[in-house]
């Protein structure tokens, strides 16, 4: 038998064929390669011409000065997608589609994230007539601010003591109208960075007045603790962020309707006006031209005698406590914040805490009872204390023994002596 030449192979009908050396080959694959013509200049324009969408494509329209709408859209807006999503007529119905609908936010889920809402608050609780009559009043002043012949703030200052309940007395009036507010903290005015602060309150005042013109809903910005972020106190440095968070609400107070996230100016642009509610202790604190009349409408919030018994009231109702013994409670320790009466509550439930962590085997096995457990496990039941006049006495006589100490025994004075 004889064997095959290693440079002979058998073509597809059996027939031998001489198979040519590799590198012979690729030369005349480079040789074939390059002698292909190269398109002409006309070729080039047809091959343009193919390469387009449509002659009415608004992603390929050009404006006055040649740009297209890509070019624009990038310039005016930090985010194409953010700032504009599928919109039937801004982007091409080619990519916005029917299915989402003519005019569709594909983000706006997402910008909705610092919105808040009150389901956590249930439960019957008092608000104040006063302090509810100030805030609807501003509120509803600022949606009816071009029917109005008058100058109307656009900032409303809650200020007062320390655990008054302005927070939470805002927030129940919030739910009792219906608002969906944006809530920053003093923590937000601060950043690493120049200028994020600034440029997140008007994010921020932004998608409230997204909720108003999306949702038809009632929106407004709220700035917990203001003067702990924005507040002068002894030395404290004013920072670069500081300077830029108090000229960004002062040109929101002055101009509403126009705030700028950075991109360019288009008249098209203008946002609802949205009523701003700042919260704090002491004012006198911030920049005084922040808070002069015009800009901030001021509110001094100290809950009369009546008031805290009636909030009181409210809070002890579901634990059977009549309204004489709440006089009597308030009555007692009087000069107290509110909160000082809510701490009473959560003081009564230490020993039965105590009880019911002895019950599901002592702290020693706590952590394995709380979260590895087994599902067929369960915890024994925890039954609340019953509240009684005699324990909540107990209870604020003990928080007012702790506060006496803290004023009492200054323990800085005791490690730096000469502090003097």
């Amino acid at each position: 038998m004889a064997l095959c030449n290693p440079s002979t192979s058998f073509s597809l009908f059996g027939t031998p064929t001489t198979q040519q050396p590799t590198a012979t080959r690729f030369s005349r694959l480079a040789f074939c390669c390059s002698q292909k013509p190269s398109p002409s200049a006309a070729e080039d324009d047809e091959i343009g011409q193919k390469k387009r969408l449509s002659e009415q494509s608004s992603w390929e329209a050009k404006d006055s000065e040649g740009r297209d709408y890509l070019y624009r859209l990038g310039k005016e807006a930090d985010n194409m997608n953010i700032a504009v999503g599928a919109r039937s007529g801004v982007i091409d119905d080619l990519f916005a589609g029917n299915f989402l609908g003519r005019d569709s936010d594909i983000v706006f889920d997402y910008r909705q994230k610092v919105t808040r809402s009150f389901e956590y608050l249930q439960g019957d609780y008092y608000i104040a007539p006063v302090f509810m009559d100030k805030v609807v009043c501003h509120i509803v002043k600022n949606y009816l601010a071009q029917q109005l012949n008058t100058k109307v703030p656009l900032i409303l200052g809650i200020w007062g003591g320390k655990g008054q309940g302005k927070s939470f007395q805002t927030e129940l009036i919030f739910q009792a109208m219906g608002v969906e507010p944006v809530i920053m903290s003093a923590g937000e005015l601060e950043s690493e960075r120049a200028g994020e602060p600034g440029k997140l309150i008007r994010e921020r005042y932004r998608t409230a007045s997204q909720v108003v013109q999306n949702q038809g809903k009632m929106s407004c910005l709220m700035i917990n603790d203001i003067d702990a972020g924005l507040g002068r106190f002894g030395n404290t440095q004013m920072t670069v962020n500081n300077q830029i968070v108090v000229g960004t609400l002062m040109n929101l107070s002055d101009n509403p309707t126009r705030v700028s996230v950075g991109q360019d100016w288009r008249e098209s642009d203008v946002a609802n006006r949205i009523p701003i509610i700042f919260t704090g202790n002491d004012f006198s604190t911030i920049y005084a031209p922040l808070i002069r009349d015009g800009r901030m409408e001021k509110f001094y919030w100290q809950p009369k005698h009546e008031d805290i018994v009636n909030i009181v009231h409210r809070m002890y109702e579901k634990d059977g406590i009549s309204r004489d013994e709440v006089v009597n409670i308030v009555d007692t320790f009087p000069n107290q914040a509110l909160d000082f009466y809510g701490a009473l509550r959560s003081r009564t439930y230490d020993r039965s805490i105590s009880k019911w962590v002895d019950e599901i085997g002592g702290v020693q096995s706590l952590g394995d009872k709380l979260f590895k457990r087994r599902k067929s496990d369960k915890l024994p039941v925890f039954t609340p204390p019953k509240q009684t006049l005699e324990a909540l006495l107990e209870s604020g006589y003990s928080l007012l023994k702790e506060q006496q100490l803290i004023m009492e025994t200054k323990l800085s004075r005791e490690y730096m002596k000469n502090i003097d």
